[in-house]
């Protein structure tokens, strides 16, 4: 493989309509590939974990895996969340999801990393599909689809990858 799979994941909530949306684009070997999603009465934290449980789901085994987020909600976790030494009891809050998170990142080197959006870059891509994403989960409920080839070839900050 050649060098870290490389995910942008973005988390956005509405807390008067208690909806959220997630999305996230992803680059393993060249190949580019995004998702979004969103659902009605959900929390921040529970939203930005199921964005988070997505993007790691169907990576190969033993692949590192660098994950940028601008969600504030998963910037306690920043640096490695799973690898060797990584302890597989969930915390407190949502035992569900992160049953599904430790399961999904074993044998994966998983290193989550908070950054800032900036204009033109994949996180600003992601951003406005989880806003999208809660907009589409307050006015239909649960859902989530893949973001289509032609968007993804239209993110920009990734030619340089």
């Amino acid at each position: 493989m050649n060098g870290p799979i490389r995910i942008w994941l973005c988390a956005a909530f509405h807390p008067v309509y208690r909806c959220g949306g997630w999305a996230w684009v992803r680059v393993v070997q060249d190949q580019r590939s995004g998702m979004a999603g969103g659902e009605r009465n959900t929390t921040p934290e529970r939203i930005a974990l199921a964005g988070l449980l997505a993007a790691l789901r169907d990576l190969p085994p033993g692949a590192a895996v660098k994950i940028q987020t601008t969600s504030a909600e998963l910037a306690a976790f920043s640096g490695v969340i799973a690898g060797p030494g990584t302890p597989a009891q969930p915390p407190a809050e949502d035992p569900d999801l992160w049953a599904q998170i430790i399961a999904a990142s074993a044998a994966r080197q998983v290193t989550l990393v908070h950054a800032r959006s900036s204009t033109g870059t994949p996180l600003t891509f992601a951003a406005a599909w989880a806003e999208l994403s809660r907009d589409k989960a307050k006015a239909t409920g649960a859902f989530s689809s893949a973001i289509p080839k032609p968007n993804l070839a239209k993110v920009q900050g990734l030619a340089e990858l």
